[in-house]
């Protein structure tokens, strides 16, 4: 049972902490979902949106920050 409140635990921490980071990141002036790349079609009646490179870039961003956490816990 203690297993299941740890895992609770550092799951509501990192909620946290995603939290803040959306929130920085809404503060900020970054054009994330505006950068080139990002595919967008609007017609007459409907519009497509596709955030391309934003989404290689989150996940570049991403690799890096685990790969650090994984060097930095071994």
């Amino acid at each position: 049972m203690t297993d299941v409140g740890k895992l609770l635990v550092i799951v509501g921490g990192g909620l946290v902490v995603l939290g803040l980071v959306v929130m920085l990141v809404g503060k900020s002036q970054l054009p994330l979902g505006r950068l080139p790349g990002d595919i967008v079609y609007r017609g007459k009646n409907t519009s497509f949106y596709f955030p391309l490179t934003t989404s290689i870039l989150l996940s570049v961003v991403l690799s890096l920050v685990l790969y650090v956490i994984s060097r930095l816990r071994r």
